[in-house]
């Protein structure tokens, strides 16, 4: 993936997910070796709770409905809810009430396994809200598989592409 290919490639998602698998394991260390600290409940709680808003409601439509289709609003909510930076601002309004606990280590592991384990990024509002292949990206990764990158000219493919939009 790059700025203007937003895909993973099997190698490209595989490093991303060993990078993801590594805060895992880092926020699972630091909640094991200060076990005596770490108030058991409420990392479990805060690690649930992004599940339980975010994604539960979209899943139970999903699976009523008869065709697949739900409200967008579904994916509104499961990509806000499992967002770096929407869990950050509620670790930092936690301490900011709470001060430091351990327990808020249950937020990034929940994102982390997210990424790492299920490969579970931003849900696009064009795919279906439980992960099934687009057959339009299933015709583009037949053709990405087959395609000779090493037989292009990319610079003139870039010059070509920026006289198309009036880029530099």
């Amino acid at each position: 993936m790059d700025t203007v290919n937003h895909f993973f490639t099997r190698a490209t998602a595989l490093h991303a997910r060993s990078e993801y698998a590594l805060g895992f394991v880092v926020c699972m260390w630091l909640m094991i070796s200060h076990w005596s600290e770490l108030d058991v409940l409420q990392a479990i709680l805060l690690f649930a709770y992004i599940d339980l808003i975010g994604t539960v409601p979209g899943l139970w439509a999903y699976i009523r409905s008869p065709n697949g289709q739900i409200s967008k609003v579904y994916y509104h909510v499961y990509n806000f809810l499992h967002s770096f930076v929407t869990q950050g601002v509620v670790m930092i309004a936690y301490v900011g009430l709470f001060g430091w606990q351990w327990c808020l280590l249950g937020i990034p592991t929940h994102l982390f396994i997210d990424r790492f384990l299920f490969n579970n990024y931003p849900k696009p509002l064009g795919v279906a809200f439980d992960p099934v292949k687009h057959p339009v990206f299933a015709k583009f990764e037949r053709e990405y598989a087959e395609f000779d990158s090493g037989s292009v000219d990319w610079k003139a493919v870039k010059k070509n592409e920026n006289s198309l939009t009036g880029r530099r």
